[in-house]
């Protein structure tokens, strides 16, 4: 996460208290059952699906990771370990994090908020659903256990906590777990707080409850009487335009009786915070002196003034919202240029300059604060308090702040996302704390040290202290695992697993092409399409994928003309135009002008570049903007597209998708994060609402003008923001004047993404919070795509359209590529063919084949793949012989149903190789040596240079392809 900061004021939003939120009519969040069910029908989809076997490769990268929820160590053997990713699964490491397996990829969800694992038996439990509170937290559907470390899980229940705090195991009975359950992100449940179970997770009791806002976050256990626990719960209440991040029920509990009942520590007379400004809190016992206790809060209250700021001359935004005319022209040159340059103002308006309009009346003084303040925002001149650390040495009966100044620079306004805080076991008063940074305290909290280093990255979730070896950490962040031996002096970097967290992703027309991508707070990268993940880059030097860009990275557009040219960014519309090759650099974010209010952009700002003109590009705030020149001039085409904002911290009223039809250059279309549709036929002129008639108020997650008929176009809604999983997916023949539901059959996942083949009208595709659908009958079905594929969030897909390949942009796995080759010849008469085989690719033929580079390798195998489509699952006969019918080879393949790709070694069966030896010479050239087959290392003989038949035989219906072995083509001289 990029943090963007204004020196002088601060942004706050007025809102109303979370009651307020939810007096206010929203749509009906998704019952557990129902997405359950979905995950029914999503395994349905998939037994089901004529596309399991498309084949479908990861192409990373794995460098800069993704963002870690939590870790879990063994104690006596620290290079075996478990880490939690928030949308990329669960994955095992038994080498130091040289290497990992995931295990959690085919449950109903991925994402993680903790993990517990009793070490005695490898026994591991998980509780889904992230506990950051991000806006890419996705929800859970409880907790699960799995007793063979990792193989095979068992659901345990919970299915509305969505979002777990803690896990907290029984150090001595099995049976008995406890769970921190934070609950729904974005509405108001009752399945929230503590809860525990005595029989293993069957059965679960809630023993602590607050409220339908207010959830356990953190749980800690006395390993000295486990009868002792202590809970804290987070009260706070997310919507798509505003979070209120603190409450009255934040606070601390204490159970002495196993957790059965609790009693509230953080009382107004306990020393600790309390009211309506207490946010997260993180707690941290010392094992071994239990009466220690720590808590991180994140106080949200404000600061209080500094006396000394009381006889400043600094000129502030409330001074202006009131100052006359005459007043005005009265401050010095030198304060107002101050107030210009510390927020930003283009060099155009200096302070003569504004004088001036306010001298002839253009403007008034206030439209200085008007021009940096959207009409739903308000400001104030006082941070929050932000990060703060208490103690305790009666065991939470009292409390005391350990630290004097404000911890600047911990948390910013961000403590949602952190909340983590460990005591080293042997050593009461050194502190680890988890927040932008990753702090150290020797002193019990007086005083800090960051443990930064250049390959670790920022914002910290998750940290294991070695109980046995002082200074042994391992530490998981944004950017994924660090391990340390030195307390955070050195750390070495363990990104193996490809688990980053792409919003998006784009090509270019290079040969062969390149993937682009913005990721979660790990920039833009973009790399070559045939990169496999390994090591070899260590010794190489030279990583394949180059970044591009730092912060947040956001779409992406190439003009292939050049292939250098690019459009991309970082969050809130911080776009430029980049050259990959010169390194040239040009903002081309559009601004608003002196008496306007500020643009309103997404966090995912929309870009679009013109497929019938590349030095056009279009981009969205809550306005039309349209460049002609590359960016160099961005203009502001339209009023507001969306339904006008609404009050809050976060950016709302904003454009999410922009699109213009491959048919008719300027037939646009817009969608909003409230729900709004729009079209143009005039270059983005004059527009039209389109979105009156289809349910209201769910992100317009994207929309795709259609390829193949000027007034199609596709619409997917989600309603993740409002814990709404339904489908929402529509087509329109009209322009969007009427709407016809898609996907009938699509299970209750959130639709991220939907496009469209380019070479098959009939072929859609669907990317959701759980994978990639494709449908063959334009929407009215779908099926799911690729066994291989986990059951990750999809964010973006592109299909490329010279090599046939779908780019699949997961927010949580990197980048997966799915080959279409075969999926877009899936035409009605081919799907009513019993049996049909594709062309094969031909092979190049080496003298090589069979055997060993050196006497430690295995010899080189070659093989071609036989690509069929099979009506009726069953047992496949396929005979290889050549042109004359000489018959080299037959075996069979156990096939499914739809498409199948039978493997063939190239190898000639021995007992027909005197006879293919003797075809070889008969057909030979008269100039060409007599061939003999000889031995090779594998002990087969394989087709030399020639054509071949394969015939394919299943239930009755036989059909024939061919192939060609090609000859070694000659060095040129």
């Amino acid at each position: 996460m990029k943090y963007f900061w204004l020196s002088v004021l601060h942004l706050i939003i007025i809102t109303g208290p979370a009651s307020a939120q939810q007096k206010e009519k929203q749509p009906a969040a998704t019952k557990a059952a129902d997405r359950l069910q979905g995950f029914t029908q999503r395994q349905k989809l998939t037994s089901e699906s004529l596309l399991l076997n498309v084949p479908v490769r990861s192409v990373g990268p794995t460098i800069m990771s993704g963002r870690v929820v939590d870790v879990n160590v063994s104690l006596t053997d620290p290079t075996h370990f478990y880490v939690a990713y928030a949308s990329g699964g669960l994955w095992k490491t038994q080498n130091n994090g040289i290497s990992f397996t995931p295990v959690f990829d085919r449950e109903a969800v991925m994402t993680i908020g903790d993990i517990a694992v009793d070490w005695q038996t490898e026994t591991i439990w998980v509780g889904t659903g992230e506990n950051n509170s991000s806006r890419s937290s996705y929800a859970g559907t409880g907790i699960y256990k799995s007793s063979d470390k990792g193989q095979s899980w068992q659901y345990l229940g919970l299915p509305e906590s969505h979002h777990i705090g803690r896990i907290v195991l029984h150090p001595q009975n099995p049976q008995v777990a406890w769970v921190a359950a934070l609950g729904h992100l974005y509405s108001p449940n009752p399945e929230r707080g503590l809860y525990k179970t005595t029989d293993g997770g069957k059965t679960w009791q809630q023993t602590l409850f607050i409220n339908e806002n207010t959830g356990g976050i953190d749980l800690e256990i006395d390993v000295k009487d486990p009868n002792i626990l202590y809970a804290a719960t987070w009260e706070r209440t997310r919507r798509a335009w505003d979070f209120v991040e603190g409450g009255a029920g934040s606070g601390i509990y204490k159970s002495t009786d196993g957790g059965n009942s609790w009693v509230k520590l953080s009382t107004p007379n306990s020393g600790f915070p309390t009211g309506e400004h207490v946010g997260r809190i993180g707690l941290a016992l010392y094992p071994t002196n239990t009466n220690i206790l720590y808590a991180l809060v994140d106080n949200q209250g404000r600061r209080v003034a500094d006396p000394n700021e009381a006889n400043t001359d600094q000129l502030t935004r409330n001074q202006l919202r009131t100052l006359s005319k005459a007043e005005f022209l009265n401050i010095s040159d030198q304060a107002l240029t101050a107030f210009l340059e510390v927020n930003y103002f283009p060099k155009k308006y200096s302070a003569n300059y504004i004088k001036t309009q306010v001298q002839r009346d253009l403007i008034k003084p206030a439209a200085l604060v008007e021009y940096l303040e959207d009409a739903n925002t308000l400001m104030y001149d006082r941070p929050v308090i932000g990060a703060e650390i208490y103690r305790s040495d009666d065991a939470g009966k009292t409390w005391r702040k350990s630290h004097l100044n404000y911890m600047d620079g911990m948390y910013h306004s961000f403590g949602y996302y952190f909340g983590q805080i460990r005591v080293a076991p042997q050593q009461p008063d050194k502190l680890y704390l988890l927040g932008v940074p990753l702090l150290k305290s020797e002193d019990g909290g007086k005083n800090f040290t960051a443990l930064d280093a250049p390959n670790v990255h920022a914002d910290h979730h998750a940290l294991w202290v070695n109980a046995n070896r002082p200074g042994h950490l391992v530490n998981g962040n944004d950017g994924g695992i660090n391990i340390s031996y030195d307390d955070g002096a050195t750390w070495l970097k363990a990104n193996s697993p490809e688990v980053g967290q792409f919003y998006s992703v784009a090509v270019d027309m290079e040969q062969p092409y390149n993937v682009y991508g913005g990721l979660q707070d790990n920039g833009v990268w973009y790399g070559p399409n045939t990169y496999r993940a390994g090591a070899a880059w260590h010794q190489e030097g030279n990583y394949p994928y180059k970044r591009l860009l730092g912060g947040d990275g956001m779409q992406v557009a190439v003009d292939t003309r050049d292939n250098a040219t690019i459009y991309t960014g970082t969050q809130y519309g911080n776009y430029f135009r980049l050259n990959k090759k010169t390194g040239e650099r040009l903002s081309i974010q559009p601004k608003h002008e002196l008496g306007e209010r500020p643009l309103r952009f997404n966090w995912q700002t929309p870009i679009h570049l013109s497929r019938h003109n590349q030095d056009v590009i279009y981009l969205g705030s809550h306005k039309f903007h349209r460049s002609l020149k590359k960016g160099e001039d961005m203009q502001t085409l339209s009023g507001d597209l969306t339904s006008g904002g609404r009050s809050g911290d976060v950016g709302y009223g904003t454009l999410t998708t922009i699109d213009e039809s491959p048919l008719k250059f300027g037939l646009l279309y817009t969608g909003s994060d409230d729900g709004v549709i729009q079209v143009s036929e005039d270059g983005g002129n004059k527009w039209t609402c389109i979105s009156d008639k289809l349910p209201q108020n769910r992100w317009v997650s994207r929309i795709t003008a259609s390829s193949f008929q000027k007034g199609r176009v596709y619409a997917a809604l989600n309603g993740y923001r409002w814990d709404d999983f339904r489908p929402y997916l529509y087509v329109s023949e009209d322009y969007g004047k009427n709407w016809l539901p898609l996907g009938q059959n699509l299970p209750f996942e959130p639709i991220n993404v939907v496009k469209e083949d380019p070479r098959n009208a009939n072929i859609l595709y669907v990317g959701t919070d759980h994978g990639v659908y494709l449908s063959l009958d334009q929407g009215k079905s779908f099926m799911r795509l690729a066994k291989d594929l986990p059951a990750v969030a999809v964010h973006d897909l592109v299909v490329h359209p010279r090599d046939n390949d779908l780019i699949i942009g997961t927010h949580g796995r990197s980048i997966y590529i799915a080959s279409l080759e075969h999926v877009q010849q899936l035409t009605e008469f081919i799907l009513q063919k019993p049996l049909h085989a594709f062309l094969i690719r031909n092979q190049t033929y080496s003298p090589d084949w069979g055997h060993k580079s050196y006497t430690w390798q295995k010899p080189l195998e070659p093989q071609i793949v036989i690509p069929y489509f099979l009506k009726n699952a069953g047992p496949v006969n396929l005979k290889i012989t050549t042109e004359n019918g000489l018959v080299l080879k037959t075996f069979s393949d156990t096939g499914e149903i739809g498409l199948n790709y039978a493997v063939y070694d190239l190898s000639v069966t021995d007992a027909e190789q005197e006879k293919y030896q003797r075809y070889l010479n008969e057909v030979r050239k008269k100039e060409v040596t007599e061939i003999k087959l000889m031995a090779t290392d594998s002990g087969k003989q394989y087709l030399r240079p020639g054509k071949y038949l394969v015939a394919l035989e299943a239930a009755g219906t036989r059909v024939t392809q061919d192939f060609v072995i090609q000859g070694l083509v000659p060095p040129a001289k």
